[in-house]
C-alpha cells in the first residue's frame, strides 16, 4: 500500500505543529536560499543531490524525510535545532541516529521499516508527540515505557496490515500521555492486556474501534478510563449502512447547522446542504469486540442475541472491576 500524504494526526490540542503532510513540498530544500537564517522548514529526500545544504541552515527546526538515504538519515543527529521530524519510506537498520536529537518534541514515523527496536525513540527526553504508521518489524513497543514526557502516541496499522502489538505493559511508563490512538491494530496479549491503561491518569481522549481488542478488554477499559473522551463502547453500537434523507417533519429538521453539529451526531450535514440519517432498514447492532459478530435488526433473533451480548458484557464490567481496583491498590 502506498503512504497516502493525508494528515491522520489528531490536531486538537497543542500536541502537533508540524505542517500536514500535503504541504511537505512548499519546502523543499533546492527551493530555499542556501543558509538562510529565514528557513525553519525543510523537506528532502534521496533525489536531492544538494541535501548537505540542509547542515547550514543555522534555525532549521522542522525536517521531512521523504524517501531518505541512510548517509541522509544519520547525518540529521548533528542538527541540534530541529523540533520537528518526518520520516516516510525509510528502512534503516536501527533508530540510533535520533539519540543525539534532545530537542525533539514531534516524531512521524510512516512506512518506516527495518528495525525493530525503539528504544532510541523512548530515550528522547522532550518528545511529547508521536505518530507511527505501518512499522513493519516492529511488534514490541517496550521501547516506549522510558517516555515520560510524552502526550500523544498514536500507533497506526493500514486497512490492508494489521499492526501487531505484543502488549501494552509500555503504557505504565507514560505518566503524562494525554492522547491514546489505535487504529488497525491487534494485540497478542491475553486478558487483561489492557490492565496497564489504569496508570494513565492524564489521559483525555482514546481513540480504538470497538472491533481491534477482545470484547472483555474494552469491558476493562470502560472500568479503567470510564472518565476518558472516547471510551464508552458498551456491548454493541446500532449502525445503518445507507442514508435517507432526514424528513422534513422531524424535529431535527428545524435545527441550525451549529446545534446539529453539537447534538446530534446521528444527522449527516453533507456538502450539498442536504442532511441525512441512517435508513432504519439498513441497521444492525455490531457487538464489541474483535469477531463478535452482528446481526441485523430486524432479524427475529436480533432482541434476544442483543440481550445476552449485554448481559455478557455486564458480567466482564464486574470482573474488570475487581482488577482495576486491585491495579490502583497496589500502585497507590
Amino acid at each position: 500500500m502506498q503512504h497516502h500524504f493525508g494528515d491522520f494526526l489528531d490536531r486538537d490540542g497543542s500536541y502537533w505543529t508540524i505542517v500536514p503532510n500535503r504541504e511537505r513540498y512548499a519546502h523543499r530544500i533546492d527551493d530555499v536560499p542556501e543558509k538562510s537564517a529565514e528557513v525553519t522548514i525543510l523537506t528532502m529526500g534521496k533525489h536531492d543531490e544538494n541535501w548537505r545544504r540542509v547542515l547550514a541552515f543555522p534555525n532549521l527546526v522542522e525536517l521531512t524525510l521523504h524517501e531518505p538515504t541512510t548517509e541522509q538519515l544519520e547525518a540529521i543527529g548533528a542538527i541540534p535545532s530541529i523540533r520537528r521530524l518526518r520520516i516516510t519510506h525509510a528502512r534503516p537498520q536501527t533508530l540510533d541516529f535520533v539519540r543525539p536529537m534532545r530537542a525533539l518534541e514531534e516524531l512521524v514515523l510512516e512506512y518506516v521499516s527495518g528495525f525493530s527496536d525503539l528504544s532510541p525513540v523512548g530515550a528522547l527526553p522532550n518528545l511529547r508527540a508521536l505518530h507511527m504508521e505501518n512499522l513493519r518489524r516492529v511488534s514490541s513497543f517496550s521501547g516506549l515505557a522510558a517516555s515520560t514526557s510524552l502526550k500523544y502516541l498514536a500507533i497506526y496499522g493500514t486497512t490492508d496490515w494489521e499492526q501487531p502489538i505484543d502488549d501494552f505493559e509500555f503504557l505504565r511508563g507514560l505518566p503524562q500521555l494525554e492522547v491514546l490512538a489505535l487504529w488497525q491494530v491487534k494485540c497478542r496479549a491475553p486478558y487483561p492486556a489492557m490492565l496497564p491503561a489504569v496508570h494513565l491518569r492524564q489521559l483525555k481522549r482514546l481513540r480504538v474501534h470497538r472491533s481491534y481488542l477482545a470484547t472483555d478488554e474494552y469491558a476493562l477499559l470502560e472500568e479503567a478510563l470510564g472518565d476518558v473522551e472516547g471510551v464508552g463502547w458498551g456491548p454493541c453500537e446500532t449502525v445503518a449502512r445507507s442514508e435517507i434523507p432526514l424528513p422534513a417533519d422531524d424535529p431535527r429538521a428545524r435545527l441550525s447547522d451549529d446545534v446539529i453539529r453539537s447534538n446530534h451526531p446521528e444527522v449527516l450535514l453533507h456538502y450539498t446542504g442536504k442532511r441525512l440519517i441512517g435508513d432504519p432498514a439498513s441497521q444492525w447492532f455490531e457487538f464489541t469486540g474483535r469477531g463478535a459478530g452482528r446481526v441485523k435488526c430486524s432479524s427475529p433473533t436480533a432482541q434476544a442475541k442483543r440481550l445476552e451480548k449485554s448481559q455478557r458484557y455486564e458480567g466482564m464490567r464486574l470482573q474488570a472491576k475487581a482488577l482495576v481496583e486491585e491495579e490502583r491498590a497496589r500502585a497507590g
